[in-house]
């Protein structure tokens, strides 16, 4: 019997995922908001409970009769992940094995250059030391480290590893739908009429398009079905990068020049972003999801067999999400919160 697969987030990332496993022919069910979603993904083959991430008895309920978990919905959301690790903790009493991958995010790694410098810091995942020694305070860490410590008190019966993206871009293959980061900017910037960046955008992400991202999941999971326990408990960290770095300010002037051949904006050269103007970002969290350096290395994967295949994100930017967002109508006045990096 193919194995059960419990996903939490079926939206930008998590539907890339859900259209691997249906490929691989799991057994999937994803938590959905509202009614009116459940008939699109039966049509699918994918069945469904309805709720959101504060209906925790929902989520234990179903991680406890699922074998594959995968949480790749908030960041930052401590009692959703609680409910999963109850759920693995009921699954457990029944000598039952788990597998959860949870969703994090760079921003973890990140900085406060608010655009005024490249980072020199190269994080390794080959390299967890480096991750553990990260201040609590950092961006989603105090959820990272309620995993680690379940991966350490559940070691007989789960196998657990946290998955850190850098800058993901892209539209995904099924409903067409965009990133955050890069689609805000380009947002504000036809909003405004120039390009704009963070301070002197010099500082410096790594960058996955949504669909190798969704393939190192797979990846992942293949290899965790495998690997003994004690293997994967040593280290749970994993990187998706494609091998291209580019600074905020790169990625501006990328957008001008398509903005301004589409007749969006008629100057393509960056300008900074002034203070007053980061509630059409991120508010006061701008300068970190907009200007901070975030460089990581994702050689775990590669050693798996994992490689990038999709086009990279100025192409991407050209083709997809410019040619989306410029067909917009509506008034666009930012994020309000935190979001996924």
């Amino acid at each position: 019997m193919p194995a059960s697969v419990f996903l939490l987030g079926p939206g930008f990332v998590g539907g890339e995922i859900i259209d691997f496993l249906l490929i691989s022919n799991y057994n999937v069910t994803t938590l959905v908001r509202h009614e009116s979603a459940v008939a699109d993904y039966a049509n699918l083959g994918v069945k469904t409970v309805v709720g959101n991430l504060d209906d925790t008895s929902v989520i234990k309920d179903q991680v406890a009769v699922n074998d594959i978990v995968f949480y790749i919905a908030t960041a930052d959301h401590l009692s959703s992940v609680q409910a999963i690790i109850d759920g693995i903790r009921q699954r457990a009493a029944q000598g039952l094995q788990t597998i959860y991958i949870h969703n994090s995010g760079a921003t973890l790694l990140s900085d406060n250059a608010q655009g005024e410098y490249r980072s020199d810091i190269v994080f390794d995942d080959e390299q967890p030391d480096e991750i553990h020694a990260l201040p609590d305070s950092a961006p989603h860490r105090l959820i990272n480290l309620v995993i680690v410590g379940a991966a350490q008190e559940l070691a007989s019966y789960a196998k657990i590893a946290i998955m850190i993206p850098p800058l993901i871009y892209g539209m995904t293959s099924r409903e067409h739908r965009l990133s955050i980061q890069l689609p805000t900017l380009i947002r504000y910037s036809i909003k405004h009429g120039y390009a704009g960046q963070i301070g002197k955008g010099l500082a410096v992400w790594s960058q996955i398009h949504v669909r190798d991202l969704a393939r190192g999941y797979m990846i992942l999971l293949h290899w965790i079905e495998s690997a003994p326990i004690a293997e994967i408990a040593l280290n749970p960290y994993f990187f998706c990068e494609n091998g291209q770095e580019l600074s905020w300010g790169e990625c501006a002037a990328a957008i001008g020049h398509t903005l301004r051949k589409t007749g969006c904006i008629t100057k393509s050269t960056p300008k900074p972003i002034p203070k007053e103007n980061w509630d059409d970002l991120f508010g006061e969290y701008s300068g970190m999801v907009l200007g901070s350096n975030a460089r990581i290395r994702a050689n775990r994967l590669r050693k798996l067999g994992w490689t990038p295949l999709e086009t990279d994100t100025f192409a991407s930017l050209a083709e997809d999400e410019i040619p989306i967002i410029a067909k917009e109508t509506g008034e666009f006045t930012g994020y309000a919160s935190v979001v996924v990096s």
